[in-house]
């Protein structure tokens, strides 16, 4: 089994890592991740994004997940990144995580889990971060 998760260091991210490294344990699946960069409080990156998805999948290394890890195209859409890597892999779960936003945020930007919840051709798990506490 192939899981593919969209992932970036946020925590709808985290959320949505932790719900497909549970799912890809529960099912012995090798899962597909699409990282996404890190940046700081200035929004610059920390780090390249090769350096941050070799980072992850010594991450996922140490958690005994069998994974592949593709750094974030910054050219792509990354609805369509995600839709094309399940396809492609034959995946059989996309993981995405979400967030809270407003009527009028989601009119003028879109949403990367709306789009890939309709597009998909697998079943899609969407994780939601933890409540504050």
């Amino acid at each position: 089994m192939n899981i593919v998760v969209g992932y970036v260091h946020t925590p709808e991210g985290e959320a949505a890592l932790d719900a497909a490294i549970a799912q890809a344990r529960s099912s012995d699946a090798v899962l597909h991740v699409i990282s996404g960069p890190d940046t700081g409080a200035d929004n610059a990156f920390d780090i390249s994004l090769e350096q941050h998805a070799d980072a992850l999948s010594a991450r996922l290394d140490g958690l005994h997940v069998r994974n592949v890890v593709y750094a974030h195209d910054a050219t792509a859409d990354p609805a369509d990144e995600i839709l094309d890597r399940a396809r492609t892999s034959g995946a059989e779960l996309i993981v995405i995580g979400l967030r809270r936003r407003s009527p009028v945020g989601k009119l003028i930007l879109g949403s990367t889990a709306q789009r890939v919840l309709l597009e998909a051709d697998v079943p899609v798990l969407a994780a939601k971060r933890p409540p504050a506490t």
